[in-house]
């Protein structure tokens, strides 16, 4: 299955209004109403996806001075196709001048004999706000889970910035100290534009200032919620007193 959605936000008489909104079977975009100035758009999977071969494809654009936040509303199992082709997902943000972008998928499941290789590709303005969330959970209950390589791209006013990839599913890897210590879940969180925040760490989190701006915290758990509480967004000691 080859699928290709797109959205664009753009600032329009004090509001941001969705200028394009086109989804593709597995890509379901659904606007919902918000409250504030901002656009609200849920990612709602329409069939089952990503299986071995497919190729899927995202683009977000927010243009200056709006505001958009793209959430999920349920897990993704990465599947394995009939003939072990790997599968592919790539999601394209640009943000301009002013804009601010929230990209915040619900967690990936990498199931067994899965092979998936997902990139994430962001270009920023300079006063651009950007925050993303990936979390990867190996394997449902009691499973070995497949493979899955994730790549961050991202530049800010056309220097680069973070260029990463990680690769989960390798058994000898995942138990490492240096990996994931055997842990299942693994929580990377990106913010660009927000508060600046120290260098920090805990047991079995960290959180890392961008030479060219903007935080990556990464984390490990047994579970979702316990990985997503260590020290993401900002870490234990910045929600204390909230």
């Amino acid at each position: 299955m080859r699928a290709h959605a797109r959205l664009t936000a753009v600032f329009d008489g004090g509001r941001t209004v969705l200028r394009e909104l086109r989804s593709m079977a597995p890509l379901t975009l659904v606007p919902r109403r918000g409250s504030g100035p901002g656009a609200l758009v849920h990612l709602v999977s329409s069939a089952t996806a990503p299986l071995g071969g497919d190729d899927l494809r995202l683009e977000i654009h927010v243009g200056p001075l709006a505001e958009l936040t793209l959430s999920g509303v349920a897990a993704t199992l990465v599947l394995p196709g009939l003939a072990g082709d790997e599968s592919s997902s790539t999601v394209q943000v640009s943000v301009e001048a002013g804009g601010s972008c929230a990209y915040l998928p619900e967690p990936t499941v990498v199931t067994a004999r899965s092979n998936h290789h997902a990139v994430l590709r962001a270009d920023l303005a300079e006063d651009a706000r950007f925050h993303t969330r990936e979390v990867l959970v190996l394997g449902r209950e009691g499973e070995r889970p497949g493979r899955l390589s994730s790549t961050l791209h991202v530049t800010r006013a056309g220097t680069p910035v973070l260029r990463q990839t990680q690769t989960v599913g390798d058994a000898a890897l995942d138990a490492s100290l240096a990996v994931l210590a055997g842990y299942r879940v693994l929580v990377t969180e990106l913010e660009f534009g927000g508060p600046s925040r120290p260098a920090a760490s805990g047991p079995w989190w960290s959180r890392t200032p961008l030479a060219a701006g903007g935080t990556l915290t990464t984390a490990v758990g047994p579970d979702v919620v316990t990985a997503s509480s260590a020290g993401l967004a900002g870490g234990p000691e910045s929600r204390r007193g909230q």
